[in-house]
């Protein structure tokens, strides 16, 4: 027997789906190498927006989310600037009327909230690894890596693993940044009171977004460079960081947890094909600057979930379904790689011609306020 709905993935982004679907009357099946509530071995930051936020309240998950200790840091204030030259701006939630612009949220926080909604949604829960994902006209057939029994089938197989390399159907194009990120918790001389900072310098943004008591901190280098600053003892990072960030956030105290990892862009120009959908990074794998990656994600998750419930079940992964879900997401998610795709090359390089109109840009940005609200409503909730 075929289910309505396979999901590949239990992270963040499958979860979201699932449970969007358990909303209706579909017989979703989640299928993941983690077995059933075991925490994550990892954990990072994931930077949400407000539209993301909005997407967890409608699922049950951002209450429970909220009061877990040190989950959840809200981001008051977005502070923009580019060092070496002119241009600032400063994005504000009390000027949109919002108590935030986004949040600053544990993973493994956010991903035992999802876990224990699902635990009560009713959604079949499947402890197995996933080889390969095939379309046909009729079903979708998921394989597993044990071998064990037939393959699986669904009328639809949305596949959210974080690479998309189950799915020998939807080809994805790459671009390799040369760079790393550097990331690390960072703390500063003075409490950072919600603010996060986006710094464009010679070298690559860099990120700090308040976390708890602490920032994170995203570097992107070379990868030379990168090993350079690992390399340094805590003092000396410390004060090659106060020289590249500037004075803008203050001093900085205290420094932990530095690794790297590369910097790239994958994304797949059609992402659904032949009853098989990719989601979340197996879609599009982002530049981390201007923090688009999850957020683009999880409403690939939503839209795909609100698409399949206006659904007839019988329809459910037909070529009309995947036509109509691809149309809706596709300025989202073009505008969102080439959001991020067009910072790093704007304001990743020092070259003398473009210092001087990315500054007026930032200018502009700061003077003119339709511009800035329009550009603020596509941080928080994508395009439309």
């Amino acid at each position: 027997m075929a289910h309505d709905v396979a999901v590949v993935g239990a992270g963040p982004v499958g979860s979201t789906l699932a449970l969007a679907l358990a909303a209706g009357d579909v017989d979703v099946t989640v299928l993941d190498a983690r077995p059933v509530g075991q925490p994550s071995r990892t954990d990072r930051s994931l930077a949400l927006s407000h539209g993301s936020r909005l997407v967890l309240e409608r699922l049950g998950v951002w209450d429970p989310l909220s009061v877990a200790p040190g989950a959840v840091t809200p981001i008051v204030r977005i502070d923009i600037s580019q060092a070496g030259g002119f241009g600032q701006t400063q994005l504000a939630a009390e000027e949109h009327g919002i108590p935030a612009l986004g949040y600053v949220v544990s993973y493994r926080s956010l991903q035992a909230a999802l876990d224990a909604a699902l635990a009560g949604s009713g959604v079949t829960w499947r402890h197995a690894a996933v080889a390969a994902v095939r379309g046909a006209p009729e079903h979708a057939s998921i394989e597993l890596e044990d071998g064990r029994g037939e393959p699986m089938l669904a009328r639809l197989a949305a596949v959210a693993d974080g690479t998309g390399d189950a799915i020998a159907s939807i080809a994805r194009q790459r671009h390799d940044y040369r760079q790393v990120a550097l990331v690390a918790k960072l703390w500063g001389a003075a409490p950072h009171e919600g603010t996060a900072f986006e710094r464009f310098t010679p070298h690559g943004p860099m990120a700090l977004l308040p976390e708890h008591d602490h920032y994170g901190l995203v570097w992107t280098a070379t990868p030379d460079r990168a090993q350079e600053l690992l390399g340094l003892d805590d003092s000396a990072f410390l004060d090659r960081l106060a020289r590249e960030f500037g004075a803008r956030a203050g001093g900085f105290t205290r420094v932990a947890d530095r690794r790297t990892f590369p910097l790239v862009l994958e994304f797949a120009r059609e992402p659904a094909r032949a009853r098989c959908v990719a989601l979340g990074n197996a879609a599009q794998t982002l530049h981390p600057v201007a923090g688009q990656g999850f957020n683009v994600g999880l409403r690939d998750a939503w839209e795909l979930g609100e698409v399949v419930l206006d659904t007839p079940r019988e329809r459910i992964g037909d070529d009309a379904m995947l036509r109509r879900y691809s149309r809706g997401r596709r300025a989202d998610r073009m505008a969102g790689i080439a959001l991020t795709h067009g910072l790093v090359r704007l304001f990743g390089n020092d070259l003398p011609f473009v210092r001087w109109p990315r500054g007026l840009a930032l200018t502009l940005l700061d003077a003119v306020p339709p511009a800035k609200r329009a550009f603020t409503r596509a941080m928080l909730f994508g395009i439309r």
